[in-house]
């Protein structure tokens, strides 16, 4: 009997898997664009990851699906699915940035018929990849072979995108560079199958052409963003910045600076100093001597800045998620002067991790907390108005101590804000709502925490901008269109706030 050796793989094959690692990480890539900048601009990240993926893999099923009219000629096709996809998916981000600044009533229709039109591209590149390796290989080797190097290209991609490739390069930049990279696949079966095509420099002139308009957004990337960030925000950007976890706009105009997280405006300059006094003054100045607080959310350090008014303070613990936020209000000169060094005085200590998860770790307990995250526009944020997490709360209060929590608008978003007061209550502490005119957000609510009744301060600490005594009584007078209302705890299990917060605001163009 003759003992035949098996042949080795052959250099096209090892080629067309090692394309198969690229055009994964690629299309996982796009899927994950959409993904993000739809929860940017869009916000509740769960609704919007859930309709994108499925949406995505709805399209690659019928893309999967409408390989089987493909028969002749499999290179040239798959040349050209590769050039269609790097075009659209890489442009993908920055249509849609475009799209929101000059066109939001088209933005949905626009990311949705995007999300198809790449995920239906996508769904056809495997098939046409495996027929094309199908001359040499056996189904079983086929299959693991090309499903290997598709899952490790994913996983590549999963962790790269949001630890290296949205912080360093930014959304836009990023697209485009995966396109460039998806070209690159293109020009690969170029040369692998030039012996194949029939239409050599047909195909070299289109490689060629959607190379160059990508290496033209990409080094033009800055100006796109910077476009339609200058449409969508009015005032001149003086700092954008994408983090893992948010995107970060300042602007400047006649009304000074302005920060925006993700599109929402999070204070303006002209008036911040009204939000930031309501939000600490009435607990710190009720406490009498607090000397130990923490400040949760708030990593601009306004807050911070307020508290710093009270010689008695010896430390004050900042727990702010994204370390780029602490940063560029300790770094950036502009902003430091708005908070006045706050972040670089030596009893702050800048703590970067997740809120809820620093509650359960437990420790010191604090004289006054300061609450003081964005709008629950999403379920990632909606967990920290959970009764879970004002329990974990509870537990690092002092006994004589307060808690005061930003609470959305009690006017715009009434059956939200009454559902924060019900909520601190349904943990044993007792709620103590009042609100303050901000003109850049309007009637603004909090609710103070505590286990003792709120009692008003015999008086307030110098340099205070808008408070004063007889403006701090009326701020806990609630009229009849923003009084109380019936509403439901709201549990991790089931998140009832973050619902409906969207409907209240929903109605509001904002």
């Amino acid at each position: 009997m003759t003992n035949v050796k098996a042949a080795g793989p052959r250099p096209i094959d090892v080629a067309l898997l090692a394309s198969v690692f690229v055009i994964a990480a690629c299309g996982l890539l796009y899927e994950l664009s959409a993904g993000a900048l739809a929860s940017y601009l869009l916000g509740d990240s769960v609704l919007q990851f859930s309709t994108i993926i499925g949406t995505y893999l709805f399209a690659m099923g019928i893309g999967s699906w409408l390989s089987r009219y493909f028969e002749d000629q499999l290179p040239a096709h798959f040349l050209r699915v590769e050039l269609m996809v790097a075009l659209i998916g890489g442009a993908l981000p920055a249509v849609l940035f475009l799209a929101n600044a000059y066109a939001p009533a088209a933005f949905r229709l626009l990311l949705y018929g995007m999300v198809l039109l790449v995920g239906t591209l996508v769904g056809l590149e495997i098939p046409l990849v495996m027929r094309i390796l199908k001359r040499n290989a056996t189904l079983k080797d086929l299959v693991s072979q090309v499903l290997t190097f598709d899952y490790l290209g994913a996983l590549a991609v999963s962790l790269a995108f949001p630890i290296v490739l949205v912080p360093k390069l930014g959304l836009v930049r990023t697209g485009l560079l995966f396109g460039f990279m998806n070209a690159a696949v293109a020009v690969w079966a170029l040369l692998l199958f030039k012996n194949e095509l029939r239409h050599l420099r047909a195909h070299a002139w289109a490689c060629a052409g959607v190379m160059l308009a990508l290496a033209g957004g990409i080094w033009g990337a800055d100006h796109l963003t910077r476009l339609a960030d200058e449409h969508f925000y009015q005032d001149r950007i003086v700092l954008s910045s994408a983090t893992a976890y948010q995107r970060i706009v300042v602007t400047q105009g006649r009304q000074g600076a302005r920060l925006y997280l993700n599109g929402n405006l999070q204070f303006a300059q002209s008036d911040e100093y009204r939000y930031h006094e309501a939000l600490v003054h009435p607990a710190m100045a009720a406490h009498g001597a607090p000397r130990k607080v923490a400040v949760l959310g708030g990593g601009d350090g306004m807050a911070v800045r307020e508290l710093l008014k009270y010689p008695g303070v010896e430390a004050v613990t900042l727990v702010e998620l994204d370390p780029a936020m602490t940063g560029l209000f300790k770094d950036n000169a502009m902003m430091r002067a708005l908070n006045q060094d706050a972040l670089r005085d030596p009893r702050v200590t800048i703590v970067n991790t997740d809120a809820f998860q620093w509650l359960q770790q437990g420790g010191d307990i604090f004289d006054v907390i300061i609450v003081d995250f964005p709008d629950p526009t999403n379920f990632a944020i909606g967990k920290l108005f959970t009764n879970s997490f004002y329990a974990l709360l509870d537990k690092r209060l002092a006994a004589s101590g307060y808690a005061v929590v930003q609470t959305t608008s009690p006017l715009i978003a009434r059956q939200s804000f009454w559902t924060v007061v019900q909520t601190v209550e349904s943990v044993g502490l007792r709620a103590t709502p009042y609100h303050v005119h901000v003109p850049s957000f309007g009637e603004w609510g909090f609710v103070l925490a505590s286990h003792r009744p709120w009692r008003e301060p015999p008086g307030l600490p110098p340099g205070m901008r808008f408070l004063t005594a007889p403006t701090l009584r009326l701020m806990f007078d609630f009229p009849l269109d923003m009084a109380r209302v019936p509403a439901e705890v709201n549990r991790l299990s089931n998140q009832v706030l973050v619902n409906t917060y969207e409907r209240e605001w929903g109605k509001v163009e904002h």
